[in-house]
């Protein structure tokens, strides 16, 4: 095994997915094999259908593989109960979706502690420190006595990306994040993501969106269930000195 492939945050090999509906099979994920390593910005890109949120659900530990092995930080999580499952999700993934997810009846500042208070290594007073300060790093502290409804949909999702920063998770996983969004609040948000990972989070963000993808130090394709291209971006070749960072790209 080589030093990359060891170090990985996130290995795959021989990654498998099929789903049996009506006794027909179909495979979403096809012999996978994709290491991301701490730290890395990707995109993973293709045509609907071909396997990007199924990828992204095993990378979130929403789903499990049909076949093959997925390491994450070195550990195999085939064996892991629901429980570990759901213990790891929370402290060391967070979540960012197209359709942001919010709860309609809890307000913003109760919709991002959330994920906090199923924990019980928090206090109540750090729990609203750590909102404050997440709510702050997205531009949306006046708004936190606020409910979804009286949000904008680039308001809403940049809660959400608060949601997903405030355990303070190793990985970020963003589905179609600037789906549902005007072209400005869109890139209000990649820019955003960016600078989260400029700040150390690992990114890994399904788009359709080629000007997105490239922002990402690496693209990822996937057609038909199958990784059919894994190359720099022009973010990554061109992150020399004098020329513009990820994070400056918007």
């Amino acid at each position: 095994m080589s030093t990359a492939m060891s170090t990985a945050l996130i290995q795959l090999t021989h990654l498998q997915k099929t789903f049996l509906t009506d006794e027909l099979e179909t495979r979403a994920l096809d012999d996978i094999h994709l290491h991301i390593q701490q730290g890395e910005f990707v995109s993973v890109c293709g045509p609907s259908g071909c396997g990007k949120s199924s990828l992204l659900a095993i990378l979130g530990l929403l789903d499990s593989p049909s076949h093959g092995q997925y390491l994450l930080a070195g550990q195999p999580v085939e064996g892991l109960t629901p429980r570990e499952r759901a213990r790891l999700r929370n402290r060391e993934i967070g979540f960012v979706f197209q359709a942001f997810n919010l709860i309609s009846d809890l307000s913003v500042e109760e919709n991002v502690g959330l994920p906090l208070s199923y924990r019980g290594d928090i206090s109540r007073t750090e729990r609203r420190e750590r909102v404050a300060e997440v709510l702050a790093q997205v531009d949306m502290a006046h708004r936190a006595r606020h409910f979804p409804s009286q949000l904008s949909g680039g308001q809403q999702q940049r809660v959400a990306v608060a949601r997903a920063l405030v355990g303070r998770p190793s990985l970020i996983l963003a589905d179609e994040p600037t789906g549902n969004l005007d072209s400005r609040n869109a890139e209000l948000v990649m820019k955003l993501l960016s600078d989260v990972h400029a700040g150390g989070a690992t990114l890994c963000m399904v788009t359709h969106d080629p000007r997105f993808a490239s922002v990402a130090q690496r693209s990822i394709s996937l057609f038909d269930g199958r990784v059919v291209g894994d190359m720099p971006t022009q973010a990554q070749l061109c992150s020399a000195p004098g020329v513009r960072t990820v994070a400056e790209a918007f």
